[in-house]
């Protein structure tokens, strides 16, 4: 028969191990998110001038336009979470985990919306910057590739917030020092009340045979 003590203290041991992997996996998926947010989404092609503007050509680039910044900020975001897990303990290190939940929820919220309202701003922006049209436009490689860190990001913070008690904190040690515990401990030690301290003290305690010093 397993003994009942011994299972509880297998349990907060695995879930201690999965603090190095889980904090990786968001450091990378955060990572990549923001990586991921500056380049472009949306592609376009087949665009013909607008008559009357005798634009020759695109005179552009889409990356300007077919971003998306918020995504990029809210990675970033989930960056800052993970480091301030790392140095932080107790109920404030909780919050903390529930706001990069609240930020990794938010990136994939970007990324789903981001076919309905990416392509038809490319499409004005073209139009208004260069009076050309699009004819068609695309996701790039960089939007799938957001999905998959968006899903890794909301993963890892989950894990977190789920994870986060049972995870080792950092040291007092580390704190800021708040005055001594018990007294300073480097004051220089009391003598002892019998112990001589004058001259003549110890000279007398040479004369009745004691040490003076012990």
């Amino acid at each position: 028969m397993a003994d009942p003590g011994s299972e509880h203290e297998v349990r907060p041991a695995s879930k201690r191990r999965t603090f190095g992997p889980v904090v990786a996996l968001g450091l990378v998926s955060g990572a990549l998110g923001a990586w991921a947010g500056s380049k472009p989404w949306v592609d376009g092609s087949g665009a013909e001038s607008t008559p009357g503007t005798g634009s020759p050509g695109w005179g552009m680039t889409w990356g300007e336009v077919a971003t998306s910044p918020l995504a990029t900020a809210l990675a970033f975001v989930v960056l800052a979470c993970w480091g301030v897990l790392l140095v932080t303990r107790g109920r404030f290190r909780r919050a903390v985990a529930a706001l990069s939940v609240l930020a990794g929820v938010g990136y994939a919220a970007t990324v789903v919306w981001a076919p309905f309202t990416l392509p038809d701003h490319l499409v004005a922006q073209v139009r208004r910057r260069t009076g050309l049209t699009l004819d068609d436009t695309s996701l790039t490689g960089w939007y799938w590739l957001a999905v998959v860190a968006a899903l890794l990001v909301l993963a890892s913070t989950v894990l977190a917030l789920r994870l986060v008690r049972t995870w080792p904190e950092m040291g007092s040690r580390y704190d800021a020092p708040t005055g001594a515990r018990g007294g300073d401990s480097t004051a220089p030690a009391e003598a002892p009340a019998d112990q001589p301290t004058e001259n003549i003290d110890i000279w007398k305690a040479l004369d009745e045979g004691r040490d003076p010093t012990a």
